[in-house]
């Protein structure tokens, strides 16, 4: 991977160049609003921390390097154990000041994105970003919209709707699976974009789940909805929140089948992964929380990792790496972990957020990119 310049994204004219946006938007207006090629931000350049130097990880990878970040570290780093490459994340420990950074291995700040001031309200729930092939950025500023940026800063794309939150996913044919939590029963949960906005494919969880005991539940929206995916052949995963499951729904909108009754609780970012298995982070009822793999076909835990292996805090995603590591995001720390329950890498808020406070809070999911891509 190319070293990239560190760049962060000056708040201040960010607000002024953004002024052509809505930003007085009603949350539940204009749905499928598109804006092509208009600019949220600038850039600016931020100094670096050892510009010139590598550290060479392995025979494959060369670590860039970045600057050292005040309010996060690097405690646990296991060289030849740890999957190479940087790690994408959104950053609300300070909810006046939320931002997107990637960090490598050692936890240096190599691009920052600093949500602009006028639009730092929509970051709940669910402020989510992931980097793109190609290197383009995209995110989710919950019951606003969705914003394509490259590393300058300067939006290529976005999508405002103020029924979107916690997850949206480009689509090898180009458009965006994006997901809405803080529904009512009318509301359409999950949907499929294209880039001029239009509403190719949806799903409404009202036409399979509105009876008991689905029907009466409410806790910040009917079903919560938080995630949404594609799987390779064509059916879409939704993660029902409230109702402790997740939905597969075919491309005609028919539902398929469930997963985790039982077992999940409060589930966040499912992913089924390559030998059938499904990996979600769980909320349990009571404290701690784990990151969990279950069997679907005999609906049986094969692995999970929470509890007295790692300090008690709210999971919040869990992504199956491909060296066989989890990357693990919590409130206060995100880890990577071997499947025999061994941290090999762990990135840490210097001053964490306390457990009653954490709502809303600190470090809600992250990606590793690899290296290769």
């Amino acid at each position: 991977m190319r070293l990239r310049r560190v760049c962060v994204i000056v708040t201040a004219l960010a607000c002024v160049l953004f002024c052509c946006a809505p930003v007085t938007q009603n949350e539940s207006e204009a749905p499928g609003k598109t804006l092509i090629s208009g600019n949220i931000s600038s850039s600016g350049s931020l100094p670096q921390a050892g510009v010139g130097r590598h550290d060479i990880v392995d025979d494959n990878y060369t670590m860039p390097r970045g600057q050292v970040d005040p309010v996060i570290f690097v405690d646990i780093y296991e060289r030849g154990l740890a999957y190479p490459g940087t790690t994408l994340l959104a950053d609300i420990h300070d909810a006046e000041n939320p931002r997107i950074i990637e960090v490598n291995l050692l936890g240096e700040v190599l691009w920052e994105y600093r949500v602009p001031y006028a639009l730092r309200r929509f970051i709940n729930p669910g402020f989510e970003a992931q980097r793109l092939p190609g290197d383009n950025i995209l995110f989710i500023l919950p019951r606003y919209g969705i914003f394509e940026v490259d590393r300058s800063g300067a939006t290529l794309w976005s999508y405002l709707d103020g029924k979107i939150s916690h997850d949206a996913d480009r689509l090898e044919n180009g458009n965006t699976l994006v997901v809405w939590g803080n529904d009512q029963k009318a509301d359409i949960q999950a949907k499929e974009i294209n880039k001029a906005g239009e509403v190719v494919w949806s799903w409404s969880v009202k036409k399979d789940f509105d009876h008991p005991p689905y029907s009466t539940i409410y806790a910040d929206g009917w079903t919560h909805a938080n995630a949404v995916s594609r799987l390779p052949g064509g059916n879409t995963l939704v993660s029902l929140r409230n109702f402790n499951l997740v939905a597969e729904i075919d491309p005609q909108g028919a539902l398929v089948r469930t997963y985790g009754e039982g077992v999940f609780f409060d589930q966040h970012d499912p992913e089924l992964l390559s030998n059938g298995h499904m990996l979600v982070a769980n909320h349990k009822p009571q404290p701690p929380n784990n990151a969990v793999e279950i069997d679907p076909g005999s609906g049986q835990v094969v692995w999970s990792f929470g509890g007295s292996q790692w300090v008690p805090q709210l999971v919040r995603d869990a992504d199956r790496l491909p060296n066989g590591n989890t990357l693990i995001t919590g409130t206060n720390r995100i880890i990577e972990v071997t499947m025999d329950g061994k941290i090999v890498w762990q990135l840490r808020l210097k001053a964490e957020i306390a457990r009653e406070q954490s709502s809303g809070k600190g470090f809600y999911k992250a990606q590793r990119a690899d290296h290769s891509d």
